[in-house]
């Protein structure tokens, strides 16, 4: 959902699930001594009020302790966007933001302004669309489970890692309640526990169940084998080992014959996808897109050679072209050729604002989209700068990617987590729970989020050539669903937020490597309204080009 506020001071409220970004705007003129913005919170449903918080301080009136936040209204922040993370579903909710004059200590209101905005509920017309937290690397889990490692925390930790992404997969299967109802899903990684209970008892209750997953001889394989005859569900799994990567997500579920949803997204059925890394879950109710899926799915069952795949999937899914008008577009691999590659490069390189996350890192092709100082934005959320390859030419890509950073427009954070513990407040955050990608492992493209026709792409594909021409991949093209956008690009900034500051963080301690590190504490709050709000207006800076967009212009 989206909100305006007008007057001297301007307003414009995103809500998601559980996020509610806002973007804050005023004229130069009126920001002249502005100290930063606090903003009040109130839940409509009980009265529920309380001062949005933050970390920075003003020095002068109170010694900076790290990751003990200070009241807004004390110590505003001083940024012309902010976030709610702590926002719930379907709440509605009145942030009232007040500009902050004055000095520290002494600070006095100035123009204020109200939004009143709903977050969206869980469960959608047509979109339901479910994330776990992706924040095992964060003070909120050292803090919530002190001392404590995922495991020696149990099951509270992992259902506060899952939020609602394990909850509506397992209601997603769980429709599958008797004989009239069939599951057909073709998934990477097979390995959690409770899911596959679940498939089990979907088929004791009579449904027709039929799982498609990786089964050839390599560590994945194997893991899926061993699994699977732990959960006793061999006779309802099928073994695709003709493909160079079986890489779906995906379950369709059908009642009396008919498809009625589809299940799809980045997340596989491990430890690490449902509570390490970032990634969603994302159900569509349309019996024509589920239809399709499950057409691709009878495709996979009788594990076809990789040749004889493309020529099918190409036949039921031709590739697309152009922007697109189609509200929902899927898109299946292999194919022959790279087409649909160069049809995301193409999208992607639209001048229009882009977000997008990267697994594996960005691959050669898609650097260039992010190598332009044009002063569009663009942000990329990336799990690691790059993946293969030698020395030399992980050294080479890392160069690209840090000389596109520099473009004002361009923002971009890599995943990392806090491994210190000598700054005041601060606690050391865990290791990632993965191998491969610890992270962000969602794979989504946000086109002009905030547009009136945003478009967003989101599945199982690393944006790669491979996973177009080699793996079993699906991606989802969304057009025009404010909602989707919406949701998305909530947890983005979330994830993005977060990941940028522990970005922050490491590359002041690789600097300080050789001297006391002890030297570095956190930034407070600016104490001189000139050293931080002109950069807001200074035409083609990196903060006047977020604060236009996000801001609405």
């Amino acid at each position: 959902m989206r909100k305006k506020s007008y007057g001297t001071l301007r307003a414009r409220a995103i809500s998601g699930t559980y996020v509610v970004f806002m973007a804050l705007d005023m004229k130069e003129s009126d920001a002249a001594g502005l100290m930063g913005f606090a903003i009040q919170r109130t839940r409509l449903s009980d009265g529920e009020t309380i001062w949005l918080r933050g970390n920075k301080r003003f020095a002068s009136i109170a010694e900076a302790t790290g990751f003990e936040d200070a009241n807004s209204h004390e110590h505003p922040f001083q940024a012309f966007q902010w976030a709610d993370y702590s926002a719930e579903p379907g709440y509605r909710y009145r942030y009232r933001v007040i500009s902050m004059f004055g000095q520290p200590g002494a600070l006095t209101d100035g123009p204020a302004t109200s939004v009143t905005i709903d977050t969206e509920p869980l469960a959608g017309t047509s979109h339901d669309v479910h994330w776990n937290r992706g924040a095992i690397a964060s003070q909120a889990f050292v803090r919530k489970f002190p001392n404590k490692t995922l495991d020696e925390a149990g099951a509270p930790a992992y259902e506060w890692l899952a939020r609602d992404l394990l909850p509506a997969l397992l209601a997603f299967i769980a429709q599958a309640s008797d004989a009239t109802y069939s599951l057909r899903a073709a998934i990477y990684e097979v390995r959690w526990p409770a899911v596959l209970q679940a498939f089990r008892t979907a088929h004791l209750a009579g449904a027709d169940v039929r799982i498609i997953y990786h089964a050839k001889a390599d560590d994945t394989g194997s893991a899926n084998d061993a699994e699977i005859r732990t959960a006793r569900i061999k006779s309802l799994c099928i073994p695709r080992r003709n493909a160079t990567l079986m890489h779906d997500k995906f379950i369709v579920l059908t009642k009396d014959g008919a498809p009625l949803s589809v299940w799809t997204g980045s997340t596989n059925l491990s430890r690490n996808a449902l509570h390490g890394q970032l990634n969603v879950g994302h159900a569509i109710h349309d019996p024509v897109i589920a239809q399709r899926f499950l057409d691709y799915w009878e495709e996979l069952r009788g594990d076809p050679a990789a040749d004889a795949l493309r020529d099918r999937v190409e036949t039921i899914n031709p590739s697309p072209s152009g922007p697109g008008t189609d509200a929902i577009t899927p898109i299946f691999s292999p194919r022959h050729g790279r087409e649909v590659f160069d049809w995301w490069i193409e999208q992607a390189t639209r001048p229009k604002p882009l977000f997008m996350t990267f697994p594996f890192g960005i691959v050669k092709d898609f650097r260039p989209v992010f190598d332009k100082g044009d002063g569009i934005l663009r942000f990329g959320l990336l799990d690691k700068y790059v993946n293969g390859g030698n020395a030399a030419s992980r050294a080479a890509a890392i160069r690209e990617i840090e000389r596109a950073r520099r473009h004002p427009n361009i923002g971009m954070a890599l995943g990392n987590r806090i491994f210190v513990d000598w700054i005041d407040g601060w606690h050391e955050e865990h290791d990632g729970i993965g191998v491969n990608v610890n992270w962000i492992h969602t794979k989504f493209m946000l086109i002009d989020p905030l547009g009136t026709k945003p478009v967003t792409l989101s599945g199982s594909a690393n944006w790669s050539e491979a996973s177009v021409t080699d793996n079993d991949e699906n991606m989802l093209v969304v057009r025009g669903d404010k909602r989707v956008a919406d949701i998305y690009f909530g947890e983005f900034m979330r994830l993005f937020a977060h990941h940028r500051f522990r970005e922050s963080v490491k590359r002041h301690l690789d600097e300080i490597a050789s001297a006391s590190p002890e030297s570095w504490k956190p930034k407070d709050l600016f104490e001189d309204w000139t050293k931080w709000v002109p950069m807001h207006f200074t035409p083609g800076s990196e903060h006047d080009i977020k604060r236009r967009y996000f801001a609405g212009g």
